[in-house]
């Protein structure tokens, strides 16, 4: 099979895409013809050597997490799926044309595959980083770097709880913040000011990494009410960098009762063949995503 490979940590370069031997399927996992993977930082922040601890790997090492597809194999215990069921969830060496996955679900009716491929480790993060930052309904949660994949969730979960959203990103998906019902305001000179004009910020997340960290403080007033993905040098400021997943069954489920209610919808900007890998990441690591990047097989 097809498998998107790198043997050394470093740029986008290292991505090859190389014949390999096709995964099975083991105890509690299910295999799946791969129709589409999810591209998201984690992906580059691993193939760059960044975060090791979280994602520890031997190289060479696939890549992905997020995937979408047929099942063709169904491991030793697994109950409540069959060959042929159309998946998405999670699980290693996505980028490629056949995955194994230790968490999965249903598509929701109406789902394409590419659409699937954007929600699992996106959705998990999204619920994650809500539950960390202790918001509740009738507060208001400021999102810097809230038009891509994760921002695009947090935004739509947090209006299904009943929390008030005030979204920052650049001038061209302004109204695609508004959308999704959003207050928005633009990066650069003066934001912070244009952030209070639209009112008192409980908590605060940092999902794009751009060096707000401070701001952000400055405007809940407590570190503690600020979590970071994307800035790795956020606990020297004393706020909480969040990079280890919860329950990915628990938020697939959560994904699936949203989508089905009309509740989450996250648009698929660009799709990428496993042989423009490296583009994929590039575009990826180089920001502005309106809603999510996938690869498709």
């Amino acid at each position: 099979m097809k498998k998107v490979s790198f043997a050394e940590f470093g740029g986008p370069d290292v991505l090859q895409l190389i014949d390999a031997e096709e995964p099975h399927a083991g105890p509690g996992q299910v295999r799946v013809a791969v129709r589409a993977a999810g591209v998201n930082p984690v992906d580059w922040r691993v193939r760059e050597g960044q975060i090791l601890k979280a994602h520890p790997l031997q190289l060479p090492a696939g890549v992905g997490l997020d995937a979408s597809g047929v099942v063709d194999e169904v491991g030793e215990g697994v109950e409540g799926v069959e060959v042929g069921d159309h998946v998405f969830g999670e699980g290693s060496s996505t980028y490629a044309e056949f995955a194994v996955l230790g968490a999965w679900a249903r598509m929701p009716e109406g789902l394409t595959f590419e659409e699937a491929a954007g929600y699992p480790s996106v959705v998990e993060t999204a619920l994650r980083v809500i539950r960390e930052v202790g918001v509740r309904p009738g507060q208001t949660l400021l999102v810097s770097g809230a038009s891509g994949g994760v921002g695009s969730a947090v935004l739509q979960i947090a209006r299904d709880r009943g929390i008030k959203v005030i979204g920052t990103a650049g001038a061209a998906n302004q109204d695609y913040l508004r959308s999704l019902g959003a207050h928005a305001t633009t990066y650069g000179e003066g934001w912070v000011e244009r952030v209070r004009g639209l009112g008192h910020v409980d908590a605060a997340l940092d999902l794009a990494g751009s060096g707000v960290i401070r701001e952000l403080v400055e405007l809940t007033g407590d570190p503690s009410r600020v979590v970071s993905i994307a800035d790795l040098g956020a606990p020297e400021s004393g706020v909480r960098f969040s990079g280890v997943a919860g329950s990915v069954p628990d938020a697939l489920a959560e994904a699936v009762d949203l989508i089905s209610r009309g509740r989450l919808h996250i648009p698929v900007e660009k799709s990428y063949p496993l042989a423009e890998a490296a583009a994929a990441h590039i575009d990826s690591q180089a920001g502005h995503t309106r809603g999510r990047r996938v690869m498709v097989v």
